[in-house]
């Protein structure tokens, strides 16, 4: 493994203004009320602090892997149908709570060759019926050896914003960072149907560290 060189600050840009806010906010209530008034907003700055966190990951050098594109916890492994790439794959799902880091790194080196958004509800991103109703956003990418990986972040029950910072065209590097979501969320991993996977259901996994699952040797 090796680190990645990491244009972004320890704590998202993405938190900036929410965390500025929630600590003038404390710092207010400190000057007025004190200290014990204070407490719960500096529990709200805190909590805001730690959910845009953004430590610099190492990369996986290992051929053929897919690493995971967020941190959490693996709600889905089974063959399914990915109606981004049209067509049979596995797909594995990740699903954030509050708690963990929510930037989205590449699960692969590829290029973009697809990259749709798609408006919808907002079910509890924990179930199945998220993957399809939920909004999204679709990133289809291609390898080198010609294999499709798509990658969706799907937004959750209180997940408001999917944001994503690359074009079709664009080539994306294993654990590239590209997008963040917004308090609470998942993310869909759709592979080629021979692909061999590396978790089970209700595995803890960390974006770029952990291995998802292992390609097919032939593309």
């Amino acid at each position: 493994m090796h680190n990645s060189s990491y244009p972004h600050p320890i704590l998202a840009r993405e938190g900036w203004p929410f965390i500025a806010i929630a600590i003038i906010l404390a710092l207010l209530v400190l000057f007025s009320a004190g200290w014990l008034w204070s407490l719960p907003f500096w529990l709200l700055a805190l909590f805001v602090i730690q959910f845009f966190r953004d430590p610099p990951r190492a990369i996986p050098q290992t051929p053929g892997v897919v690493v995971s594109p967020a941190d959490g916890r693996v709600v889905a492994v089974e063959a399914a149908h990915d109606p981004y790439a049209k067509r049979d794959a596995l797909k594995i799902s990740v699903f954030m709570n509050v708690f963990n880091v929510h930037s989205n790194r590449s699960p692969v080196n590829g290029r973009i060759t697809h990259l749709e958004y798609f408006p919808g509800r907002f079910f509890n991103a924990d179930l199945d019926k998220a993957s399809l109703e939920n909004e999204r956003n679709a990133l289809v990418l291609q390898t080198d050896d010609g294999h499709v990986v798509t990658a969706v972040q799907v937004a959750g029950l209180v997940a408001r914003r999917i944001l994503c910072y690359v074009e079709p065209g664009q080539s994306l590097q294993r654990g590239q960072r590209y997008g963040f979501i917004r308090f609470g969320s998942r993310v869909d991993v759709y592979l080629p149907p021979e692909s061999q996977p590396r978790v089970a259901i209700g595995d803890r996994v960390s974006a770029t560290t952990t291995l998802l699952a292992d390609l097919p040797s032939q593309a």
